[in-house]
């Protein structure tokens, strides 16, 4: 378009110079007295008048005899040339033209010269169009396959990344996509994908293990109640029923202890919306302590106004877990600390018992782990106190770890901390 807008003004220069050489010839002949009443055209000006001061066509071209003027307009002031377009002038209808203007003066009052020629169209010249229409086609064209090739190539990487996506399943997880000699964007997609294909198949990997556990513990109870009831049936004279169904109410507790903390842990794995309310840590430890008896001594050590925002059933049943844990491994006393600390609140539950090896220290939280010592003390327990506890913490936004110390276990709880004294 600019090609086409430079190129039009420069042929309609082009035209108004070559109809005012032919004004000025015009204007030499009657300088000269030479002017006849029909004058001759010149190159592309087929048009010329001339008109006397009283508006009277003393002379013009042959095609232009006895017709009034093209126009009407005369050069502004002193000004000797002016130019202009004229639509529908006499004897042109539905036509324009491009008119110049030329002022001859003269003592007894100025003639004024009109030349006119067909308007320069807005393509300029058919031939001209043709040419850079033809070039900007070829240009286009051009372009178009190079970008095609350019993105073609950027994006077979891509196309590597997604044919290789698409022949990974569930099963061969294992398999990565390929990586790129190039460090460039697509070798951080394949960083990406890879790495989200990772953290996929450690998800994979935890969820079959925990299906396998699961199967395994909820296997256990229900074997031993089959076993019982089919030899109770095959001598029912010699069973002591009472006793049997004693044996099978405990198997009961402990499966649907496995029950309920699965469901917690789905619920969990879910991202469920609990509901949010201001928890005071020390009311809830002393509420919790003071509900049932507990068969270690339990020891408070509480800072009042350590406030935090959570699930009260949630957090309570986070507390038990740990309570239960530290009863379980303790040999004499359980203490339970609430402090801020960092900008935090801080809840610790310590025993005096054997203590967790550091080795061991992050192995029992996850879900159905249980040391020997732990099996020992207490056969019912489901391994899935801890791991629950540490999911209600990230739940909470917040972290429970064990630390070190020098008697027993010592697990710390931390917590957003909303306000406090």
């Amino acid at each position: 378009m600019l090609v086409f807008m430079g190129m039009y003004r420069l042929a309609e220069s082009h035209q108004r110079q070559d109809i005012m050489a032919s004004l000025m010839h015009v204007s030499r002949m009657i300088h000269q007295g030479s002017l006849r009443p029909i004058v001759a055209p010149e190159d592309d000006v087929r048009h010329i008048q001339v008109v006397d001061p009283s508006g009277h066509v003393i002379a013009s071209t042959a095609d232009l005899a006895g017709r009034p003027p093209i126009a009407r307009f005369v050069p502004p002031g002193d000004a000797a040339v002016a130019g202009n377009e004229i639509c529908s002038a006499p004897g042109f209808p539905h036509t324009c033209l491009d008119v110049v203007a030329l002022r001859f003066y003269r003592p007894q009052g100025d003639y004024i010269i009109y030349g006119a020629g067909p308007p320069v169209p807005w393509y300029v010249n058919p031939a001209f169009f043709l040419v850079v229409a033809g070039v900007c086609l070829l240009l286009t064209g051009a372009s178009a396959i190079g970008t095609y090739r350019i993105v073609r190539r950027a994006l077979a990487p891509v196309e590597e990344v997604c044919a290789g996506l698409s022949e990974i399943t569930v099963t061969d997880l294992g398999r990565r996509v390929p990586a790129p000699e190039k460090h460039d964007e697509i070798g951080a997609l394949t960083e990406t994908v890879n790495s989200t294909l990772d953290r996929l198949q450690q998800a994979v990997e935890q969820q079959r293990r925990f299906a396998s556990d699961a199967g395994h513990d909820l296997r256990s109870p229900i074997t031993a109640m089959r076993t019982q009831v089919e030899e109770a049936l095959l001598h029912p004279e010699d069973t002591d029923w009472l006793k049997m169904a004693e044996a099978l109410v405990s198997s009961l507790d402990r499966l649907q202890a496995i029950v309920t903390d699965l469901l917690v842990l789905a619920k969990l794995d879910a991202g469920e919306q609990a509901s949010r309310s201001y928890i005071n840590l020390a009311e809830l430890v002393r509420t919790e302590v003071g509900r049932r008896p507990r068969r270690k001594r339990v020891v408070l050590r509480l800072r009042p106004g350590v406030v935090v925002s959570g699930d009260r059933l949630q957090l309570l049943r986070l507390l038990t877990n740990l309570l239960d844990n530290a009863e379980r491994h303790a040999t004499s006393t359980v203490t339970i600390i609430v402090d801020r600390d960092d900008g935090c609140a801080e809840m610790q539950v310590i025993d005096d018992g054997e203590g967790i090896p550091p080795d061991q220290r992050e192995v029992v939280f996850q879900r159905f782990t249980r040391l020997p010592s732990g099996r020992e003390k207490d056969k019912q327990g489901t391994g899935l106190g801890l791991a629950i506890a540490r999911d209600i913490a990230q739940h909470h936004e917040g972290t429970l770890v064990i630390e070190d110390c020098q008697l027993g276990a010592r697990f710390v709880l931390r917590l957003p901390l909303l306000s406090g004294p």
